[in-house]
């Protein structure tokens, strides 16, 4: 993102505000960074970190459809793991374009769940519970969309990277409660299929024989003049 000194930086579905944070260092006392989330309590959690540590990162509540900003605000815009919830992703992206000065830079990053692993387990149970995955959410595919959308809203593409986000057992566990439990709920996999897949996934740990991963993708954008 080349974020330096005197930048105005905007980390859009901040969460608990680390990024911003690293931001507002970068962008030093003549420049600006702030965080955004839906999430109240999240913003309160992020203010209280800043608080903390001393720093100028500054934090709002608001929705990545309308950004409290004004036109051409901001020379950079971070934005992770947000567009997989996003219903309408080509507006945020509009929206992402109005905020930004021309010649300022928009990082998007985000999962693609077809691109989910799970290792060991019978390879057909394994396959209809990621069909389940990717019912989840509105745009659970959104990583290999966000070249297009970019390029749509008016972006020249500088860059473009992936990396397999690769769990441990107690954050894959986390991220596929949800599937096991609508899989079983609507009979995409029977509990006997859940408790086979079970038992060799624990066996795959126990033996460090495992794997669990999804791959992300970014993407860099300049805004056209």
């Amino acid at each position: 993102m080349a974020v330096t000194s005197g930048d105005r930086a905007l980390d859009i579905g901040t969460g608990t505000g680390t990024e911003v944070l690293e931001l507002a260092d970068r962008v030093g006392p003549d420049g600006d960074a702030v965080g955004i989330d839906p999430n109240p309590d999240m913003v309160d959690v992020a203010k209280s970190r800043a608080a903390a540590a001393g720093s100028r990162a500054r934090f709002v509540a608001g929705d990545t459809y309308h950004l409290p900003f004004p036109d051409e605000f901001f020379d950079a815009v971070r934005c992770e793991r947000v567009y997989q919830h996003l219903d309408h992703p080509a507006a945020a992206t509009a929206e992402i374009g109005r905020v930004l000065r021309p010649g300022g830079r928009a990082l998007l990053i985000d999962s693609d769940w077809a691109t989910a692993i799970v290792h060991p387990g019978d390879p057909g149970t394994i396959a209809r519970l990621a069909t389940v995955l990717r019912t989840l959410g509105p745009n659970p595919e959104s990583g290999r969309f966000l070249r297009g959308l970019l390029t749509a809203a008016g972006f020249s593409i500088a860059s473009i990277g992936s990396e397999a986000m690769i769990c441990d057992p107690r954050t894959a566990r986390i991220l596929f409660a949800q599937v096991i439990d609508r899989a079983l709920a609507d009979g995409v996999i029977t509990e006997e299929e859940w408790m086979a897949l079970l038992a060799e996934l624990k066996i795959g740990i126990t033996k460090g024989d495992y794997h669990f991963s999804v791959t992300m993708f970014a993407v860099l954008g300049h805004r056209m003049p």
